[in-house]
This record gives C-alpha cells, sequence and structure tokens, in this order.
C-alpha cells in the first residue's frame, strides 16, 4: 500500500515538474527567436513579420531533440527509484 501511495504522489510531483520545465523551456527558446529576430531586423535581413518568424520557429522547435529530453523528467526518477527498490529488496 505505502509502494502505491508513493507512486501516485511521486507522479503528481513528476507532472508539476515536468509542465514547468516545458513551458519553461518554451518561453526561453521564444525569448531567443524575438532576439533573432531583432538583431536580424535591426541588420535589415528581416524576411518576415516576427510572429510569423517566432511561431516557425517554435514549430521547429516542437520537434527538436530538446524537447523530446524534458520526457527525461519522468524517465530517469522512475528508473532510479525502481533501481533503489529492486536494491534493497532483492540484493
Amino acid at each position: 500500500m505505502a509502494f502505491i501511495r508513493l507512486a501516485i504522489f511521486g507522479l503528481i510531483v513528476l507532472t508539476v515538474l515536468f509542465w514547468l520545465v516545458r513551458l519553461y523551456a518554451r518561453s526561453v527558446r521564444r525569448e531567443a527567436l524575438e532576439e533573432d529576430w531583432n538583431e536580424a531586423a535591426a541588420e535589415g535581413r528581416a524576411e518576415t513579420t516576427r510572429d510569423t518568424f517566432v511561431e516557425a520557429g517554435m514549430r521547429d522547435y516542437e520537434k527538436s531533440l530538446l524537447r523530446k529530453l524534458i520526457w527525461l523528467v519522468y524517465v530517469l526518477p522512475i528508473i532510479v527509484v525502481g533501481l533503489i527498490i529492486y536494491l534493497m529488496n532483492y540484493r
């Protein structure tokens, strides 16, 4: 019973942490894209509007490896806890 309680609360905490990391990573990427566009506009190289440039960059970000690596927020703690439980009980 204690393991089920640990798993439920752990998954709730991991879900909150996942969403916080995801939102933070998206905001950092959006800010970087806005900076890139501002630099390009200052140099006269901006070919599209700022919103179009940022949205295209965010679509690329959604397909990137970095976004997929955020899933490690779930995977690594579950593996570590499972390994600790295994080593403590069966070794």
